[in-house]
Formats: structure tokens, sequence, C-alpha cells
């Protein structure tokens, strides 16, 4: 499929029908799968054979949407996962252990900084926070003798900071090990980061890659760029003897980093996503490129306005002229900063609370990014488990508002917004 431009391939990537057969991606809503011998099942648990032995490994539902992600970002595979959660975790375990360091920007997700800060430091692996717009020098001097990778957000959620990937690459690289990217807020209609030197790429397929709210999940893509053979990994180079002294990189070359996540990760922790919902999650991918536009352009406007109006006391929107990750939006986001606008009003959060409190179109959701627009006060929610110092390296600020602009009439969007301000 990557002959095609990526608007196709959000239609028709991942599920070729044959003929006779659905026109639509069928549902697989089995367990287990029937064989002709128990020679072929051994050869599928030996990975000496292509096909599916067991659902929490692989399905076929499953399957196709992971092809059609992979082609979406560019990589040469990928494993779909039951969380956003689930997929930054395995991304990470698939090449840390107990002893390791990670380097990651400070500007995340509230629960990844959980999971970095709190339950990797359970399993023995630490992870040092290095500022968004830090220099070359800065993250060089996170760097430790046992970092292996560093992980960022292309958008992060909810301060919309920019990650400098070419930049963090640059310095990941330098020291052999991967970088790891958290594209959901873009997605690849609006960003790819391989193009720019990232190698694993993970995303919460909850928000704008299933756009209406109706299931639960995550993805990692693999670049298939990064050369695990460099010293740093004994893991892929030398036998695994639960397979029986499989070799990854040797016997699988550049998916070598994607098939030991799956049969390695995937078979031990089970963080497995159901075929029902991989369904659903294809059925939001097939509308992705419509929605992605109309998101950025929505967004942009009620940035713009919300910007001019004297009650408003800050806008984070990197598509905005003004923002100071502008220059970095249109290198990384040409085609638009996506739908999430953040900004506080005069008055902190009291005054948040009251705006969010008269809105009618926007609803208080604890998600975002879908159809609908919505609306969270981070520090009071998603954040809420943060230390104060924690929420300022994320960029959240006790009276944020995260609106997540939807696709509807924009000027309905806006009468909305004017109306709850009016009430402040």
């Amino acid at each position: 499929m990557s002959k095609y431009r990526i608007e196709t391939n959000c239609v028709q990537a991942g599920y070729q029908p044959q003929n006779g057969e659905p026109r639509v991606l069928p549902i697989a809503q089995s367990t287990t799968y029937q064989y002709d011998s128990i020679e072929h099942v051994g050869k599928l648990f030996d990975l000496t054979a292509e096909g599916h032995m067991y659902t929490r490994i692989s399905n076929p539902t499953v399957a196709a949407v992971e092809a059609k992600i992979a082609a979406l970002e560019g990589g040469v595979g990928a494993l779909c996962t039951s969380s956003g959660q689930a997929a930054n975790l395995i991304a990470l375990l698939n090449i840390v252990k107990c002893g390791d360091h990670v380097v990651s920007g400070a500007a995340i997700y509230g629960g990844t900084t959980n999971l970095f800060s709190v339950t990797l430091k359970r399993f023995g692996i630490d992870v040092s926070f290095v500022a968004s717009d830090a220099d070359e020098a800065e993250i060089e001097a996170a760097m430790r003798p046992n970092t292996k990778a560093v992980f960022g957000e292309t958008l992060a959620n909810p301060a919309l900071r920019v990650f400098d990937i070419e930049r963090f690459a640059a310095v990941a690289h330098r020291h052999g090990v991967p970088l790891i990217v958290d594209n959901t807020f873009p997605t690849p209609i609006l960003c790819r980061p391989f193009e720019f030197g990232a190698d694993i790429v993970t995303h919460s397929t909850t928000k704008y890659m299933d756009g209406h709210a109706v299931q639960v999940g995550g993805v990692i893509v693999d670049s298939g760029k990064f050369d695990f053979t460099n010293g740093n990994f004994p893991e892929f180079t030398e036998p695994d003897e639960s397979y029986h002294g499989v070799v990854y990189t040797r016997d699988f070359g550049s998916a070598a980093y994607i098939t030991k996540a799956r049969v390695q990760l995937m078979r031990d922790l089970g963080s497995t996503p159901s075929p029902q919902n991989a369904f659903y999650l294809n059925l939001g991918l097939e509308t992705l490129h419509l929605r992605m536009a109309r998101h950025s352009e929505n967004a942009l406007a009620v940035a713009q306005f919300l910007e001019a109006d004297a009650r408003v006391a800050s806008v984070s929107y990197p598509g905005l002229a003004s923002s100071p990750d502008h220059a970095l939006a249109k290198k990384y986001f040409p085609a638009g900063a996506s739908g999430v606008v953040s900004f506080c009003l005069k008055g902190g959060r009291e005054a948040a609370v009251r705006f969010m409190d008269h809105l009618k179109l926007a609803k208080i959701v604890v998600h975002v990014a879908d159809a609908r627009t919505s609306v969270l006060h981070p520090a009071s929610t998603t954040h809420r488990q943060l230390t104060d110092e924690q929420l300022a390296a994320a960029g959240v600020d006790a009276g944020l508002i995260r609106m997540s602009v939807g696709i509807e009439n924009v000027e309905d969007i806006l009468e909305d917004i004017r109306s709850a301000l009016a009430a402040v």
C-alpha cells in the first residue's frame, strides 16, 4: 500500500478482500484458530511460520488495523494494545530493564508522568525529565551510561508544547539508543515522526485515531531503522530461550523490535485489544484525514478568538503566530496543529470552573480528541496526582482549561464560548 498517498491508505490499507470476501473488515471474534496438523502449530510457536496462534498475541481483525497504522506512519510493523498507557509501557519494557535509565521530555501527559516516575521506578527503571525546549547540551547532561531510550510527546497533552524531534533524536543516536515519540495528538496525518529521526512511535488510539470515543486502545509502530545490533541491546542479538533460541535481529531483520514486543511482551503481559475494538478503530481511521483537517481549522479559529478576548489571560496553541513553538509547529505540523487548545482565564481556577459550568455545546468529559467539542480542567482531573512542581514542569497551570475542539460548525463553537465568557 506504500504506493498510495496517506489519505488513500486511511481508507484502503490493512485489509484487502479477495474475490467474494466481505468488502468491510470482518470481526474475527474468536480466541482460537483451527489447524490441519500439530506440526503447523509447532511452527507457529517456534515463530517459523506465519499465522495466528492465539488472540492474546495476534488476531486477523487486529492485524489488519496494525497493518493500516504501520502504513500511515511509514513503519515496518505495528502492535495494537489495550490502551495508550499499555503501548508506552510495552514500548519501553521491550528495551529497558531493572537498572536501566530513560530520558523523557517533561511536557507529557500526566498519566505517562505517573507511569514513568512511580511505576517504572518500582521496576527499578529510572527516568530523568528535561524541558521540551532543552538544548542539546541539556539533553546530553541528562544522558547516562545506562540510558537505553529517549521519550517525548510530539504535541504535549495538555501543555501543547512542541517536541523538537530532530534535536532529541540527534542526542539519542549519538548515544546509540532509540527515540520513542508519542504521536497521539498530531496523528500521522499532521506529523510522521520517522521522517524526522524518531525510531518508534506510540499512540493512544482512544483519541483522534478512533475519533468517536467508542474504544480504548493504543499502538506501537516500529520504523525498522534503529540498529539494535550496536551492542547496547543484547536481548535482541542473543538467543531467546523462551522461543528455542530465536535471535530477533538475525531472524526478523528490520522487524526485530516489533516482533519481540509482540511475542515476548504481549505474550507475557496480555495487554490485548479486542477484535471488536479494532473494528471500531478501523472505522475511525477511514475518516482520520478528513477529521484532522477540520479539527485543526476549528481549533485555530477558537485559539485566535480567545487570544483576542480581554478576559483570557493566556492561550496555548502552536498554530498561533504568537506561540513560542510556532516555528516548530510549522516545521513538524505544516498541515495544521491538531484540535486541542489550552487557555487560562483571568481569575484563575474559580473563573475556569464558572466558565466550564456555563458551556452548553461543549461538554465536560474526561476525554479529549473526538468529534464532539469537550473541555476539562486537568489540574483537578487527569493531572490531579501530580505535585505542584510536576504540574509546572508539564506546563499545567492550576487554572488551565483544555478544550478539545470538535468538528461541529465553528460558529456554533464560538457562540458557546462567548456565552460562557459572558457568564464569567
